[in-house]
């Protein structure tokens, strides 16, 4: 099947969309074979529309085929979804895949060099070259199962050191082909993933790796892709396990939407999401007055689902601003000289925002500001509506739409685990245990807007650390386990 026209191939390539030519794509994938038993499940974690995917999955037998992809375009995932099984509409680095769960990687990743400002900069683990290739490389690896095949299309000038140390360490049975058209400078590597430590020292590896950063410093010239495969071919290995994860972690607006109809609301329950919960709270030692009640609301000491006496249902959440208060002093000296002295006090204000999910409410989803007045004496359980100055806010940055994996869902249920303690320190900027280089990388990600990311010691059964990732959009905070990841 024609892929794309070559001049139409030159103007996407100037919008950062290189797709694979005809010729390039029928050579290679005559150096894939189908698994003799059982159904194979495939990824292009940058798929364009989808085309060179779909040709490698009728190839292998199509109805044998699971075909996964993700693309960061709307229109060319939208095309990719009418050949393939699933396609996310995502940046491969805002999604959730389960590790070692394809017999085939399609690896054609975007061009260019990763900048200080670029979405993803922060997840780039390297000492060499900072390139977009390589940060797809390492968030697609562990994807592929051992044994699984690689087929990695890249510009041969991105192979420097690093990548080819990499790849001689990853992969057992390389070889490296120029691409049929020479106008975006490509190389076509295969290789079978193995485990490092069942990679033999041998001559062939060193010739392999001098061999690719001679291609890579273009000392040497890549073969030209054969017309016709001399070689055994690369065998797709079958499916090993279910694929338990692969969606994006922010979701898109229909996904969302289809969400809210599924659930028939926006959470089935509230108090799992908004209610404290692990020790049981013990009582006051007298009766709160409502001074003391205001506070400890706004101090975070009661938080989540609160009915008033008119049954509005309101999910609370406390907190305290610093406002300064000016005072002007006057005093004379024995001359009768007048100086006049300015004092600026903190004074901390307590302040209460809730969320008003009453169904069939006219101001449901409307959040609310929560005070007590003088003249009118609220309860607990009645709040009254308010417009207060407008708060500083006690978190660092924005938290977006929060997100529990099934398994921390499962220990909050089981009441091993309370979260909340947790989500307060990451907002906070405590990032737990993690080491000098991380937390500073987070630190310099407040100013930039890349990722954060913190991790806690935990205590909740047989788990032992727990992680927080808030995504570079702000858009979702995810709560998970070192085994989500």
């Amino acid at each position: 099947m024609a892929l794309m026209f070559p001049r139409l191939a030159r103007n996407f390539a100037r919008n950062g969309y290189y797709p694979t030519d005809e010729t390039t794509l029928e050579r290679t994938l005559q150096a894939l074979a189908p698994s003799s038993t059982g159904r194979m499940r495939i990824l292009d974690p940058c798929a364009g529309e989808g085309a060179a995917l779909a040709e490698a999955a009728h190839m292998l037998g199509r109805e044998q085929v699971e075909a996964f992809a993700v693309e960061y375009d709307n229109e060319r995932a939208n095309h990719a979804r009418k050949l393939l099984d699933r396609v996310l509409h995502s940046d491969l680095m805002d999604t959730m895949i389960s590790r070692q769960s394809f017999g085939l990687l399609w690896l054609n990743p975007p061009y260019g060099d990763l900048v200080s400002d670029q979405a993803g900069t922060s997840q780039y683990q390297g000492s060499g070259r900072r390139r977009l290739e390589k940060l797809f490389y390492q968030r697609s690896l562990p994807l592929l199962q051992y044994g699984g095949v690689l087929v990695f299309i890249v510009p041969h000038y991105v192979l420097d050191s690093e990548l080819c140390g990499w790849l001689c360490s990853h992969f057992a049975e390389l070889r490296i082909y120029a691409a049929a058209d020479p106008t975006f400078k490509q190389v076509v590597i295969f290789g079978i993933r193995v485990r490092r430590q069942d990679i033999c020292k041998t001559n062939d590896v060193t010739e392999m790796r001098d061999l690719l950063r001679a291609i890579g410093a273009g000392q040497k010239v890549a073969e030209a892709l054969p017309a016709i495969w001399p070689w055994e071919p690369y065998a797709v290995l079958p499916v090993v396990n279910e694929l338990e994860h692969f969606y994006r972690v922010t979701l898109e607006p229909e996904q969302f939407g289809a969400e809210i109809h599924r659930l028939k609301g926006l959470w089935p329950d509230f108090v799992l999401h908004f209610r404290q919960t692990g020790a049981r709270p013990r009582p006051p030692v007298k009766a709160l007055s409502r001074w003391h009640l205001a506070l400890a609301l706004a101090a975070g000491a009661i938080t989540g689902v609160v009915t008033s006496r008119s049954g509005r249902i309101l999910a609370l959440k406390g907190d305290t601003y610093k406002d300064k208060v000016a005072k002007t002093e006057f005093t004379e000296d024995e001359d009768g000289n007048v100086s006049e002295t300015r004092i600026l006090t903190d004074r901390f204000v307590p302040i209460i925002r809730a969320w008003d999910m009453t169904p069939g409410s006219e101001s449901f989803g409307r959040v609310i500001t929560i005070s007590s007045s003088a003249d009118a004496s609220p309860e607990l359980n009645h709040p009254v509506a308010a417009t207060p100055p407008t708060p500083a806010p006690t978190e660092l940055f924005e938290s977006g739409r929060l997100l529990f994996t099934q398994s921390v869902k499962h220990l909050v249920e089981e009441r091993l685990l309370d979260a909340i303690p947790y989500l307060d320190r990451h907002f906070a900027g405590d990032w737990g245990e993690l080491g000098e280089d991380d937390w500073n990388s987070n630190q310099r990600a407040l100013k930039t807007g890349d990722r954060l990311i913190s991790c806690y010691d935990i205590s909740a059964g047989d788990e032992t650390r727990l992680w927080i990732i808030t995504d570079r959009n702000r858009g979702a905070t995810t709560v998970l386990l070192p085994s989500d990841y």
